[in-house]
């Protein structure tokens, strides 16, 4: 494969698309002009992947799928799609057949578990006025506050949704460890990053938003994973 593949970005509980924000304009800056950012439901696994099936069949061509904290587990759902090149997981679940992000959370319990509520309608937030102190402490204050409000809830079921089809078994895949995270354990990433055989785990001292806060690193390390696939 000659050509970079197009990047298509997953996000994950707590947060859309926009999450992505800081990294796209690092991509741009690149010279990457096909990246795509998929808005999740974040109703089911079945939901998600399905959606991210739906836009990865859009792109012609090779796709590097990205996906950061729970939308690590739509990747590895989703990425077994014909087109799909490459996997890169961001402080993300990367689970094995019949696991779930709750099951895998449960190994070692991450610092802000305590932080999250569920509502009268099943969705779990993170409790607002806690956001910033559980997701993206090394963001500014004022940030953390407008994500914590603008958060995008998933049904609390989705925790326990197991995977069937594990596509890092089959696709060169790459991880990003978060050593300050708060919301998924570091030693669980630590452990899916090795299980993986990534072809390079990158260890960040950041915190869970690491795409937020870390750009220019998450940025270069898509990008070492894009070029690494367009050069094999």
């Amino acid at each position: 494969m000659s050509e970079k593949p197009t990047i298509v970005l997953v996000h994950g509980f707590w947060g859309g698309a926009a999450h992505w924000n800081k990294v796209i304009v690092k991509l741009l800056g690149k010279g990457y002009t096909r990246i795509q950012a998929v808005e999740i439901p974040l109703t089911s696994l079945a939901d998600d992947a399905e959606r991210t099936r739906k836009m990865v069949a859009q792109v012609a061509g090779p796709v590097l799928l990205v996906g950061h904290s729970y939308g690590g587990a739509v990747i590895t759902e989703a990425g077994d799609q014909p087109n799909v090149v490459g996997l890169v997981y961001i402080a993300a679940f990367a689970p094995d057949t019949g696991e779930s992000p709750g099951g895998i959370t449960q190994r070692h319990l991450p610092a802000a578990a305590a932080n999250l509520a569920p509502d009268s309608d099943g969705y779990l937030w993170v409790k607002p006025e806690l956001y910033h102190e559980s997701f993206c402490q090394d963001l500014p204050a004022t940030e953390g506050l407008v994500m914590g409000i603008t958060q995008k809830a998933p049904l609390a079921s989705t925790f326990g949704d197991t995977i069937s089809t594990v596509a890092w078994k089959n696709k060169p895949s790459w991880y990003q460890v978060s050593a300050d995270d708060r919301m998924i354990a570091p030693q669980n990433q630590q452990w899916m990053a090795g299980r993986l055989n990534a072809r390079e785990i990158l260890t960040l001292n950041a915190s869970h938003a690491s795409l937020a806060s870390q750009p220019a690193e998450i940025a270069a390390f898509i990008d070492r994973a894009a070029t690494a696939l367009a050069t094999a």
